[in-house]
């Protein structure tokens, strides 16, 4: 299955580890590692939804699994 959340399209992106700086305090320069390529994967998880009336097992970010899960409360409250 992909890495992509199913509601924002969240996925995997690709960038360089940080490279080190130099300390305050030492006012020198170490030998520090190389800018090398990584990729940032999406925080994903298995969740059943309910579409048109129907159970779907689906891919969901943390951040879209925590929204639904603030926007459920606030109905329940709200009525």
């Amino acid at each position: 299955m992909a890495s992509i959340c199913y509601i924002c399209g969240k996925k995997t992106v690709y960038g360089r580890s940080q490279q080190h700086r130099r300390g305050v305090a030492g006012k020198r320069w170490k030998k520090r590692a190389q800018i090398t390529p990584r990729t940032f994967k999406p925080n994903l998880q298995a969740v059943t939804i309910v579409e048109n009336g129907r159970n779907k097992k689906v891919m969901l970010c943390a951040k879209c699994i925590k929204r639904r899960k603030k926007d459920a409360l606030e109905r329940s409250l709200s009525i």
